[in-house]
């Protein structure tokens, strides 16, 4: 007779899905739920299934769990990896003035630019990580506004990289761009992020330029670049006003030519956060507009038109393909400090994005050193990066431990502290989890219902 290994499970309408702890998945009816747990004898199939994917062994239990720790072990493969992603906010000023902004926004004002001193301490910092592949971020505020320290960093690092490969991201949004920044970006091959969250009129709704055009300042910007074969991601955050406008922002990322788009909630940080009442919305009202996206974006695929999105890859990669994604937010433990650092303009060090932005509002608690202080191993055994490791570890949290989306979701403590007081979620089933859960239970009713829409799953994971 067969043998259980542990596995989480939710029931849904007429069956049961399970998972295990290497993200394995499968549905069973509720006849076959019942017999698996009550180890009653099961189809042949179903059973070859669930022992070919560790749900259910036969034969010597320490063999069994040699070999699902192995399996789990390359789940987790991010582990064995040092600090991989080094993001320098190389300012703190901003042209532009996001209704959800939470990188701070003081217009121009030197004394808010990362120094080339406080830029070379932080790349020594960043070089003394142990991994051999690191990724260097670029962001604001606006970065543009600050180009000749990016230019610093990027030549700087690569002359002292001896046997290190450096892959450099801009994230900006654009407007500042010249000619001769882009000949460097080209030379240096700088990969290049903006924001566009729609139409026009979504555009300078969330995105407002002073008196200007941000849509049109922004995609002028997207065209140039184009005309040089640079290629240009984007990212969307969805506002309140957002939510009736998914067939809008679909058909404008295509009219761009960009091939992925990344749906985004709000995050309640900054000015999002003070602004919730007017720009904010329920988990539940995303989520609809999230299945309306989604649904469009398949409509668009199957006439032809490659169109992906960018959560949906993240966790399509892990289902469909147990991959180890190293997206920090996804992770468990999650990436704050061991998978990344944010470098603050005035060398102040954090544990992540997200660190440095509770920072802006007042509340420095992840805030790991200083450049002029520090070096990257005590950053890295300092009390604050043991919180964060213990507190993102959802293997060993109450409520996540059990949950059956548990093999591919994350917690964050930079949140979690902000609404609750606590780096451990006070509050299961709040917005993020809401979110994340109900992200995966449109992903998971599309690949247990269409395979037609699986086959289109999988090229965008290929």
């Amino acid at each position: 007779m067969y043998k259980l290994n542990y596995f989480n499970f939710k029931e849904k309408e007429n069956n049961y899905l399970i998972t295990n702890d290497i993200g394995k998945y499968a549905f069973l009816s509720k006849d076959e739920f019942n017999n698996l747990i009550q180890k009653k004898e099961l189809n042949e199939n179903l059973k070859k299934e669930l022992i070919q994917d560790g749900f259910i062994y036969e034969g010597n239990e320490e063999l069994f769990a040699t070999n699902q720790a192995m399996k789990l072990r390359k789940t987790k493969e991010y582990l064995l990896v040092p600090t991989i992603l080094h993001i320098f906010v190389v300012s703190k000023n901003c042209n532009f003035n996001c209704i959800y902004c939470q990188a701070g926004n003081l217009g121009q004002n030197e004394n808010y630019n990362m120094t080339k001193e406080t830029a070379k301490r932080a790349v020594d910092i960043a070089m003394e990580s142990p991994s051999r592949y690191l990724t260097f971020e670029f962001q604001g505020g606006e970065p543009l506004m600050n180009f000749e320290i990016i230019k610093y960093i990027v030549e700087y690092s690569r002359s002292i990289s001896n046997e290190k490969f450096i892959e450099y991201n801009l994230v900006s949004n654009l407007t500042l761009l010249t000619d001769e920044m882009i000949d460097f970006f080209i030379e240096n091959k700088v990969s290049i992020c903006t924001s566009i969250d729609g139409d026009r009129e979504l555009q300078n709704i969330n995105r407002p330029y002073k008196n200007r055009d941000s849509y049109e300042e922004t995609v002028n910007k997207i065209k140039k670049l184009r005309e040089k074969q640079v290629e240009v991601s984007a990212i969307e955050t969805t506002t309140k006003y957002s939510l009736n406008k998914y067939k809008e922002i679909v058909d404008e990322y295509i009219k761009l030519g960009l091939n992925n788009i990344f749906i985004r909630p709000l995050t309640k940080l900054g000015k999002a956060d003070n602004n919730w009442k007017n720009i904010g919305y329920e988990a539940e009202e995303f989520l609809e507009f999230y299945r309306k996206v989604l649904k469009y974006i398949i409509e668009k695929n199957k006439e032809g038109i490659f169109l992906s999105e960018g959560h949906s890859n993240i966790f399509l990669k892990k289902i469909l393909s147990n991959e180890s994604v190293n997206y920090m937010e996804l992770r468990s433990p999650c990436g704050g400090a061991i998978g990344q650092l944010a470098y603050y303009y005035d060398g102040n060090i954090y544990t992540c994005d997200e660190g440095r932005m509770l920072a802006e509002m007042g509340d420095d608690r992840f805030k790991l050193g200083n450049v002029y202080e520090n070096t990257y191993k005590q950053l890295m055994q300092c009390d604050c990066t043991n919180a964060m490791c213990v507190s993102s570890c959802i293997e060993c949290l109450p409520y996540c431990s059990t949950c059956v989306y548990m093999p591919y979701c994350g917690t964050c403590p930079v949140i979690n502290l902000a609404q609750d007081n606590n780096i451990f979620s006070q509050n299961p089933k709040e917005y993020r989890c809401k979110v994340y859960g109900g992200i995966l239970d449109i992903l998971f009713n599309y690949i247990e219902k269409e395979p037609e829409v699986v086959k289109i799953f999988k090229k965008w994971i290929m």
